[in-house]
């Protein structure tokens, strides 16, 4: 649609853009399905204490852990198929991506302590709902500062150490703060009955307006960050393949809010995965095929075609059996916590 790319030929051209393809599945994945074990944390201090937040915190225990095997699939095979874009992007992105690992340390070890806590267990409900909102809003100033792009020379970064704190990646970071909250209050939705499940479709709402809202401001402040984004949504002929994307945002939207005030119960989360999936493409639309933006492309990035092949063939193996194996975690721990459930025994 874009006419990138043509000069390069064969393996040299489609390899490339296969392993563009495998890295935002698996940052896509990740987005989803950590999205809503952090939106959790994002709501818990909120949740009324004991009972609730028990079952908040164990309706993620089982699977959180694994959720997080995506961000390394997504990272590892950046470093190994586009180590330039790596390099350069690592350093531009240091302390946002310092913070967000920090956080999903506390988070982390709040899992372990907090079911084993007596007096100091309010302790770890802070450090898992700070964890989650602090992991959460450093991954928006990431987004943020990769809409924007990055200062290079060459295939090295020439720009400064806070080039991505600025006003729109703090609006990215707030969006996505709501964006996870709306994950974590649908998941909620879905695991959970009772009070807590009313409590949580009325915070879905919240979450919804506030999700909105931000991918409008967003979506409308891209056009003027100076990187001739627009055309690619408002030219000739792409407008004709594009146009249906916001219309079917707007229409899985309203899908969200018909189904949480109607009572369904799995159907708020699964539109909200198609919601963060339509911004996702909305992304993709805007910036492929930089990976740097906004002058390296994929093909201007990649490693040599022999390394591209060699890590595909191990990306063939290890890809389906992360899939297969969150496919079945899910499985196994379907259905809703029980509305009893004492979380003392957990980790025992």
């Amino acid at each position: 649609m874009f006419g990138f790319g043509m000069e390069y030929e064969g393996a040299a051209f489609w390899l490339p853009v296969v392993w563009a393809a495998l890295l935002a599945l698996a940052v896509a994945m990740y987005v989803v399905i950590d999205g809503f074990d952090l939106g959790v944390g994002i709501l818990f201090t909120s949740a009324r204490k004991g009972n609730w937040r028990d079952r908040m915190m164990l309706s993620v225990a089982p699977i959180w852990d694994g959720n997080e095997t995506w961000l390394v699939l997504g990272g590892g095979g950046l470093f190994a198929v586009f180590s330039v874009a790596y390099a350069i992007l690592l350093p531009a992105l240091y302390l946002p991506v310092i913070l967000m690992l920090i956080a999903l340390i506390f988070r982390g070890v709040a899992f372990e302590f907090r079911f084993k806590a007596d007096r100091s267990q309010f302790l770890w409900d802070n450090a898992f709902h700070y964890g989650s909102l602090v992991a959460t809003f450093a991954q928006g100033l990431v987004l943020g500062a990769f809409v924007q792009g990055f200062k290079i020379e060459g295939r090295g970064f020439t720009g400064g150490t806070m080039d991505w704190l600025t006003p729109f990646s703090l609006m990215t970071g707030i969006g996505l703060v709501c964006g996870y909250g709306l994950l974590g209050a649908t998941w909620c939705v879905m695991k959970n009955s009772g009070e807590l499940e009313i409590w949580a479709r009325r915070k879905s709402l919240q979450f919804l307006v506030g999700t909105i809202l931000s991918m409008a401001i967003v979506s409308v402040w891209v056009p003027f960050l100076g990187l001739d984004i627009q055309w690619r949504w408002v030219s000739w002929p792409n407008i004709a393949y594009v146009a249906p994307v916001p219309v079917v945002t707007a229409l899985v939207s309203w899908g969200i809010y018909h189904s949480i005030a109607s009572g369904r119960h799995v159907a708020p989360f699964l539109l909200t995965i198609a919601l963060f999936l339509l911004g996702f493409l909305g992304l993709a639309i805007s910036l492929f095929p930089y990976i740097v933006p906004p002058r390296m492309t994929i093909w201007q990035a990649a490693n040599a075609v022999s390394a591209l092949q060699f890590a595909l063939v191990g990306y063939a193996v290890v890809m389906p059996l992360t899939l297969a194996y969150t496919a079945y975690a899910y499985w196994v721990f379907r259905g809703k916590v029980a509305e009893d459930t004492d979380a003392g025994g957990y980790g025992h």
